[in-house]
């Protein structure tokens, strides 16, 4: 089966051998390039509407896969037993609703779960989420597909936390510890295609009196000296 590079990706970071649920799942693409790459044994593919949930049924059918993927009406986690998958899949959903999710499923996760994120806005709300609830990111990778940057990561249970080992900065939590240290080369052509178009935003407002423009102002400023501090590694 052919799926996106960013899907692809994706899949790439499910340890093989397990049991995934994919939330959010629309047409079961993940679940199928799962099963059929041998990277999983079986897949649960849930999703909250029943349209796309139909869809991921007719995929499935086509695959002939049905005894080897499950679909689920579910709010996020919630029709998932506990610690039944060993790995959870949440991709292409905003940040503020992968934590509500992580949040709300918490208990359905085993010790041994691991977490395969990918968030398109906030991600630095979900890098937070990971760090204050017990989860330690050991992967992170960045793609662009079709003039679109995609960060995503695997986050797995912290079993022991080194005293020594310092909290994520904000410079981490918005553009990812892993990438930064590797100075991933995708991370840093989207940093500088965001320092770009923030000077232009920056340039845009200059002379602007408006209360909301010197709101906007100070934000864009705060990003860029952001922007420019991860660039510093590079």
């Amino acid at each position: 089966m052919q799926i996106s590079k960013r899907l692809e990706m994706v899949a790439d970071m499910v340890t093989r051998g397990g049991v995934v649920a994919d939330i959010g799942t629309d047409h079961a693409y993940i679940p199928i390039y799962l099963i059929e790459n041998k990277k999983a044994e079986r897949a649960i593919a849930m999703d909250v509407n029943e349209g796309p949930l139909q869809r991921a049924r007719e995929h499935i059918l086509q695959h002939a896969l049905d005894r080897l993927i499950d679909t689920r009406l579910s709010d996020g986690l919630e029709a998932l037993e506990p610690q039944e998958a060993d790995c959870v899949v949440i991709a292409g959903m905003g940040g503020p609703l992968t934590v509500r999710i992580l949040t709300q499923g918490e208990g359905k996760l085993s010790v041994h779960t691991e977490l395969i994120l990918q968030p398109q806005s906030e991600i630095a709300a979900v890098r937070s989420w990971t760090e204050e609830h017990g989860w330690e990111i050991v992967r992170e990778e960045m793609i662009r597909e079709d003039g679109k940057y995609y960060p995503m990561m695997r986050a797995i249970r912290k079993i022991d936390s080194a005293e020594d080992e310092k909290p994520l900065s904000q410079v981490e939590k918005k553009y990812g510890r892993l990438l930064l240290q590797r100075r991933d080369p995708v991370l840093e052509a989207f940093l500088r295609h965001e320092l770009i178009l923030g000077k232009r935003i920056l340039s845009a407002l200059e002379g602007q009196r408006a209360e909301a423009a010197a709101k906007r102002r100070d934000e864009v400023t705060e990003e860029i000296q952001m922007i420019e501090t991860a660039l510093g590694g590079f």
